[in-house]
């Protein structure tokens, strides 16, 4: 059985770790590279860094704060944020980056996750998934040009319960750092990106995104049943018993979590002792 995964998560914004609430209101949560190297020691099983403005900024990606942070950790390394051709992939590939997080471009132009599979290895490529619970009734996003070729996609603005059955749930992807609803289902288009070459799935929920309240566990379900490929759940993480049930309940394969982690309310040490004890298998 393969290890479940802790995994700390930078958001950089102007060169310094933020942490906020449904993606606003960010607090400054410290140097990233300082950062990188304590959860480092700590034993955290991977890192991301993601760029939570480049996309919508229209900047170029964080290289220097990556090339830095490769020099002094040896864990691996994902990057996101500002990602929006191949040479991009490369330059952070060749910074030190073992993986690349792409949101905004994919859902642009599904075609460029094919072609940085082909070229780098799906291993490499990880499709970030910004999704928020969609009202039925409510008004969706305005879907890209090229969704209009695939209806099957796009989130259902009128989903009838079946009877006995309860609501029917669906969530819908953002994009530019959760600003953009794209009209897009995020189970759909998760199972898409897998098809596509993607290799990971990085599942945040904005509704629970800097809440402490604990992971979205159905959506991190219903995207973990529709993938063969890794989903790491993300947003929410309060307490360790919400990493063991996005594991458990959520059937993730891995945890992401700022926070608690930033603001040292819990050890990396800490988290994989008590999955431990759960009987969720960890490398310590």
């Amino acid at each position: 059985m393969f290890s479940k995964r802790i995994i700390p998560c930078l958001d950089v914004k102007d060169g310094r770790v933020v942490k906020g609430v449904s993606f606003v209101n960010l607090k400054d949560a410290g140097d990233p590279v300082e950062n990188a190297i304590f959860y480092d020691e700590q034993g955290a099983d991977e890192l991301v860094f993601l760029d939570i403005t480049a996309s919508h900024e229209k900047r170029n990606i964080i290289l220097d704060v990556v090339m830095k942070t490769a020099e002094e950790v040896f864990m691996p390394l994902t990057v996101g944020g500002g990602i929006r051709n191949l040479e991009d992939i490369r330059a952070l590939l060749k910074a030190g980056s073992d993986k690349v997080s792409i949101n905004t471009t994919a859902v642009k132009d599904p075609v460029f996750i094919r072609q940085a599979a082909e070229r780098f290895g799906s291993q490499c490529v990880v499709v970030a998934i910004d999704a928020k619970r969609f009202v039925p009734g409510s008004r969706a996003g305005t879907p890209p040009e090229w969704a209009y070729a695939h209806p099957e996609l796009m989130v259902e603005e009128t989903i009838p319960a079946p009877s006995g059955e309860g609501d029917k749930r669906s969530w819908e992807v953002f994009i530019h750092g959760g600003r953009t609803p794209m009209g897009l289902d995020a189970v759909k288009w998760a199972r898409f990106m897998e098809e596509l070459g993607a290799g990971e799935i990085l599942l945040t929920s904005m509704d629970r995104d800097g809440r402490k309240d604990g992971y979205d566990i159905e959506l991190t379900r219903a995207v973990s049943e529709a993938v063969s490929i890794p989903v790491i759940a993300s947003g929410g993480a309060g307490t360790l018993e919400h990493l063991y049930n996005a594991l458990s309940n959520g059937k993730a394969d891995a945890v992401l979590a700022a926070s608690i982690f930033h603001f040292r309310e819990y050890s990396i040490r800490q988290a994989k002792e008590y999955l431990m004890d759960k009987g969720v298998p960890v490398r310590l």
